[in-house]
This record gives structure tokens, C-alpha cells and sequence, in this order.
């Protein structure tokens, strides 16, 4: 008989297969040194400010300890499993031999690069893999073309090649695959089952609190191991609300809903609904809207916001100061454009999991393009970028962008990166879009997506002095108010510009600092609105705000009556009750107003931060800043019903495909009532 299938209970046989088992367990040793490796790296480069404590550094190495292992565990396991049950004829066989080393020089490649990779991603993100890298796997074009453009790549895949050699040759060495004395399959099958059920015991002991013992939290991201992170991001994309967040009877949230969303004026349309009418005036003139989406435009690099000693936005500054409606207390719903877009474009609080932007019932969502739609109101969107690329094309054009303009339709650009065209392009070809739409005789929302404030931060030579070779943020961030600066000295020459509110906003801050869960100080963005439209005359508001205010704003600058499902707010007439900002951040949302800030974290964590996220800033010696604390007070607890309401009704919405606007019976336009009505009263009629 085949000693493969013997069952004879010898002593050799009841001996551990040291020679199959070698190779899986250096492997897996040799992968918790990387992150070991890793993780004092990320502190000596990245520890937060304060240091964290002796019991803080403890906890980082242990819980550290601890995901590494499972890490090692479960990437060793199909290693583990293989060298177990292999027929011992196969392993000596040339084309085991051939197909390990292969294996064994492609797993290390891709191991140690995604290593290396990571101290990359943590020095932009103070973070392990997210939800971000989870997102850019699927753009390998985008991703791949501004990795070469941005990073040292002969330098990191010579590193990678060295260290992948390196460890191919030690466990060549060290690690050769044997038969084993063991030639039972059914002890090797023993061993195989123990490997898996170990893997299967340790990711279980995986705990989702287990990495936010600190208060801070680049400490807990230092814990944590990146190959666990990155899963767990994956595994929660899409999450059941309701399962990890705090809830409220239904009947209740939506109450409480309808009681934080009734500005002065507007009338809900339904008793089991939140779209509502806001009231305006027909009379008035459709006024053109030019959006302008900038990529990392964050606060801190205005010098008209008192952040910079040597501004970096001279000429922004300029038209903030002498010309513009300056919103100086905006803060973005989250740190990815795709946010956003869902904060600006569709007023929609930021649920966690992924964007609606990104998600799949997002075909019929109310936004700014449908509500000017309705309103007879021509659409256009441009894209520096890939239209592919976060879901841009699809869903702006599902919902309410009649064209989109991408990348492939810029004919001789300037300059491009990864990301796509330079401003400036993307800023001559929407003149010439809104010149051409204003000749047509309707009015326009044009909205424009910019790229060029990303890395690689390149630009076109020749614009401002620095060089773009150096391929550093501050000097993107110079190149971006060039570009606006242009176009603002051209747009004023065009026949449309008294007719236009031209608004410019950032999509999301430019890094993410900070020791909250939710890092709300990096989080912070001005918007500034331009023209005679807007404003007479130079202004500053200081109201608390966020994204989720911008498309209210605007409509209410042009004063028409509309009807809506948004969660936002005008800025310029709500009440102050209203002034709020809803946050996001991994898996984190969040609620802030009157130095309160409120997080709901999964499986319905809540924490409490009091301060002023702001109290770092010149001139603001007076402000407490943030800090956690273990028990709530009155204002607390009524943001905690708050958050709970808005995040709650805003799932139950979009998850049975209702966030949106519905005609009552014999209205096709929801305008229709207060046109006849108009119509009636001009005709000598009661308008009722």
C-alpha cells in the first residue's frame, strides 16, 4: 500500500511534520517582523503631538501583536494547507519545485511592496488601509499612472526586488519543502484542520473595539494592522444601519426630523414625508449657477482665514476680501470628493459605508441639477478626470446633469496627471460651455470638477514661479488660485456674469490630521460665491455650516420657490437652531454644534468631545480645544437624539430609494401650483 494513505500510529508518524510545516511557519514569522518593522517606523514618523504615554505605546505593541498574528495566520494558511495535503511524489517532483519558488517570489513581491506602499498611504492619511485604498483597486488606471508620476518608483521597486530576494533565498534556505516524516494523510489532514481552526480562533478573537483604546486617534491606527484594516474596510461597504448605529422608534426619528428640517416658511407637503415646499417668489429671475468643486482646497491655506504666515491663495484671498460672500465656518461632510459630491450636489447627511455616490441605489436621488431642472434650467458638469473614475459620470448624469464633459473630451490640453486635464482647461472650456449655453436663452447650472490639487501636483510651467518638477502640495495649491484668479479676470468680461452666482467650494480638505475619531480641525474648507448675483459688495458669514448647506444656500440666493427632500439649511436665513455640521470619517458619523461634538462609531458607540476644534488658531487663545469626555451633558444628549433622527431617516430614504421628490396627483412641475396661482391673480382670478 501507499505509504500516503497508511494509517499505522507510529511514533514518526505522531512527530509535528517539521519539514511540510517549516516553510508556512517561517513565512508567518518573517510576516510579523514586517509589521513590527512597519509599525516603529509609522511612530517615529508619525507619532501625534502630545506624545502619547507609556501605557498608550504598551497597548500599540500588544493589540499590535495581536492583529499581526491573525494577519500572519490567515495570509499563511493556503501556504499551510498546500505543504500539509501535497502528496509527498508531488513535492519532489521539478514542477512543484518550479510553481513554489514562483509562488514564493510573486506572494513576497506583492507583500513586501504593499508594505512599503503603506508608509506612504499612512504620511497622506494618518491612517491604515481604508476605505480610500479599497476604493482606488478599482481604478488601477487612475492608480497606477500617479504612483509613477508621484513616488520613487525605480527606489521602491529596487527595495521591493532586494527585500523579495532577500526573503526568497532565506526560506529557500531555511524553509525547503520536505515530504515529512509524517506520510499519514490522515495526521497531515489533522495538522491542516488545526492551521485552519487556529486562523479561524484568531480572527474571531478580533475585536472591532479593540482598536480604540486611546483617545487618539493616530494611536489606534498605529495599533492596527493594515491587512486587517483593509479587510474590514472591504467587509463594510455596505452596512445595515440599523445593526451597528444607534436607532429610534421610527415614528419618533422621523418627528424629530421634520422638526430640525422646518425652516421658517416651508411646508411639508405630507405627513409621513420630508419633502417640503420652500416658499419663494416667482417673479424673480432664474439666475445662472457656476459650481466650482476643488479638489483639497482646505481652510488652512487661505491667508485670508489668518492660516498661512505667506498666503497661498493671493488671488482668492483678493475677491474673499474686496469682492466676495465669504463662508468662513464650512466644514466638509467627509475626506473624499465623493463626499463631497453627495454633500454639495444632493444635500444627503454621509451614512457610513460608502458614499451614495458610490453606491447602487443612487439612480433617483434629489439634487441641485434636478430641483434647477424642474425649473427649466439647462445642466452641464465637467470633469477634469475619467468620468469612470468614483462614479462621477454615472451619477451625475442619473441624476440631473443633462452632459457631462470628461477628460477624452479635452481635444489639445495643456498639461495633464493620473487625475486628468489642468484647471485651467477644465476653466477656458467652461467659459466657452457658458457662453454658449447663455446664448441658447435658458438659464444654466454649470458645475466643474478639478483634479489639479492632488499628486502628483504637477501643473504647467510658466503659471507661477515655482516649479512643478518639485511636485509639492503647497505649490498646487498656488497653481489653483491662478487658475481661479483667470478665469474670475475673464468670466467678468463675459455677457453672463451679472447674471451669475459663481460659487467656489472645496470637495474635502487637503489632509487629515488631528487626535478625534472624527479629525474635524483638517476638515475644515471655505466657500466663497462671486458676482453680482451674489453680492453687492464684500461680506463675511461666520455661521456654522457644512456641505450639506451649499445647494440650499444657493437656491435660496435665487429665491424661487422649490421643492425639496434635502437635509441642509440656507446659511444666509435659517435660524440659528439650524446651524450644525454632519461629519464622517472611515466608519465613523458624526454631529457638531456649539463646541459639542458627538461620534457614533460601530456597534453603536458614542463618544463625547467638548471644545472648539478651532482653538489653535491665531486669535483664539480663549477657546478650550477639544477634548474627550465620559459623560454627557443637556447639549449632548440632544445632539445624540439629533444625529440618531437625521442618520436614521437619511438610511431608511436612500435604502428604500425615496430620497427624492414626488409630484402630487395632476402636477408634473412641482412649480405647477404657484404658476396657475400667479397666473390667476394676473388674470383678475382668486389664485385659489
Amino acid at each position: 500500500m501507499d505509504s500516503e494513505f497508511t494509517t499505522n500510529d507510529t511514533p514518526s508518524s505522531r512527530r509535528m511534520p517539521w519539514e511540510r510545516l517549516r516553510r508556512p511557519v517561517l513565512t508567518a514569522a518573517a510576516l510579523m517582523v514586517m509589521a513590527l518593522i512597519l509599525r516603529i517606523a509609522l511612530i517615529a514618523s508619525f507619532a501625534p503631538e502630545p506624545p502619547p504615554t507609556g501605557k498608550d505605546y504598551f497597548l500599540t505593541m500588544l493589540v499590535g501583536l495581536h492583529l499581526d498574528l491573525v494577519a500572519s495566520f490567515i495570509l499563511t494558511a493556503p501556504l499551510a494547507l498546500w505543504c500539509l495535503l501535497v502528496p509527498a511524489r508531488w513535492i519532489a517532483a521539478r514542477w512543484h519545485r518550479v510553481l513554489m519558488l514562483a509562488a514564493s517570489i510573486f506572494s513576497w513581491l506583492a507583500l513586501v511592496f504593499l508594505h512599503i506602499a503603506e508608509w506612504f498611504f499612512f504620511e497622506e492619511y494618518r491612517s491604515r488601509y481604508n476605505t480610500v485604498a479599497i476604493d482606488y483597486l478599482l481604478y488601477p488606471t487612475e492608480v497606477v499612472a500617479n504612483i509613477r508620476e508621484s513616488y520613487p518608483v525605480p527606489a521602491i521597486l529596487g527595495a521591493c526586488a532586494l527585500g523579495t530576494a532577500t526573503l526568497v533565498f532565506l526560506m529557500q534556505k531555511l524553509a525547503p519543502i520536505g515530504a515529512g516524516a509524517v506520510t499519514s494523510i490522515w495526521k497531515r489532514s489533522q495538522w491542516a484542520f488545526g492551521w485552519l481552526a487556529m486562523s479561524v480562533a484568531l480572527v474571531m478573537s478580533v475585536s472591532l473595539a479593540e482598536v480604540r483604546f486611546s483617545r487618539e486617534r493616530v494611536v489606534n491606527e498605529l495599533a492596527n494592522n493594515s491587512f486587517v484594516a483593509g479587510i474590514t474596510a472591504a467587509l463594510t461597504r455596505n452596512l445595515d444601519y440599523a445593526a451597528f448605529y444607534p436607532t429610534m422608534p421610527r415614528e419618533e426619528a422621523l418627528a424629530i426630523c421634520r422638526e430640525l428640517l422646518a425652516d421658517d416658511g416651508a411646508t411639508f407637503l405630507s405627513p409621513e414625508s420630508l419633502q417640503r415646499r420652500i416658499p419663494g417668489s416667482l417673479e424673480k429671475p432664474r439666475l445662472n449657477v457656476c459650481l466650482l468643486l476643488e479638489e483639497s482646497l482646505g481652510s488652512e491655506f487661505w491667508g485670508s482665514l489668518g492660516r498661512e504666515k505667506k498666503t497661498l491663495t493671493p488671488h482668492l484671498d483678493r475677491l474673499a476680501n474686496e469682492e466676495g460672500l465669504f463662508f468662513t465656518n464650512l466644514y466638509a461632510d467627509g475626506n473624499r470628493t465623493i463626499r463631497g459630491m453627495e454633500g454639495i450636489l444632493a444635500s444627503f447627511p454621509p451614512l457610513p459605508g460608502d458614499s451614495i455616490v458610490a453606491r447602487d441605489r443612487s439612480e433617483n436621488v434629489d439634487t441641485l441639477a434636478r430641483v434647477l431642472g424642474r425649473d427649466g434650467y439647462r445642466t452641464l458638469f465637467l470633469y477634469g478626470g475619467r468620468g469612470v473614475f468614483d462614479h462621477v459620470r454615472s451619477f451625475n448624469v442619473g441624476n440631473g446633469y443633462e452632459r457631462l464633459i470628461e477628460q477624452k473630451d479635452f481635444a489639445n490640453p495643456s498639461h495633464t496627471t493620473a487625475w486628468g486635464v489642468c484647471n485651467e482647461d477644465l476653466y477656458t472650456r467652461a467659459i466657452e460651455e457658458m457662453r454658449t449655453l447663455h446664448e441658447s436663452g435658458k438659464p444654466f447650472l454649470v458645475t466643474t470638477l478639478s483634479v489639479s490639487n492632488h499628486v502628483p501636483f504637477t501643473y504647467p510651467k510658466g503659471r507661477i514661479k515655482e516649479d512643478p518638477n518639485a511636485h509639492r502640495r503647497d505649490y498646487a495649491v498656488k497653481y489653483t488660485d491662478w487658475a481661479l484668479g483667470q478665469f474670475f479676470d475673464a468670466v467678468k468680461k463675459e455677457p453672463f456674469w451679472k447674471d451669475t452666482i459663481f460659487v467656489v467650494v472645496a470637495d474635502h480638505g487637503a489632509r487629515v490630521y488631528g487626535s478625534q475619531t472624527i479629525p474635524i480641525h483638517s476638515y475644515e474648507i471655505p466657500m466663497l460665491m462671486l458676482g453680482p448675483a451674489a453680492t453687492q459688495q464684500p461680506r463675511r458669514v461666520d455661521d456654522l455650516a457644512c456641505q450639506l448647506d451649499v445647494a440650499p444656500t444657493i437656491l435660496g440666493m435665487i429665491g424661487r420657490p422649490y421643492d425639496s427632500v434635502f437635509f441642509g439649511h440656507d446659511i444666509l436665513n435659517a435660524p440659528a437652531r439650524t446651524h450644525r455640521a454632519l461629519l464622517h470619517h472611515n466608519r465613523s458619523v458624526g454631529i457638531y454644534r456649539d463646541e459639542h461634538l458627538v461620534i457614533f462609531g460601530l456597534n453603536k458607540e458614542i463618544e463625547y468631545w467638548l471644545g472648539n476644534p478651532r482653538a489653535s488658531l491665531p486669535g483664539a487663545a480663549k477657546r478650550a480645544p477639544l477634548q474627550r469626555v465620559p459623560e454627557p451633558d443637556a447639549v449632548f444628549k440632544q445632539l445624540v437624539r439629533e444625529a440618531t433622527a437625521l442618520y436614521q431617516i437619511a438610511d431608511e430614504l436612500y435604502m428604500n430609494r425615496r430620497y427624492q421628490v414626488h409630484s402630487r396627483p395632476g402636477e408634473n412641475n412641482p412649480l405647477t401650483d404657484t404658476k396657475k396661482a400667479v397666473s390667476a391673480t394676473k388674470n383678475g382670478g382668486t389664485g385659489g
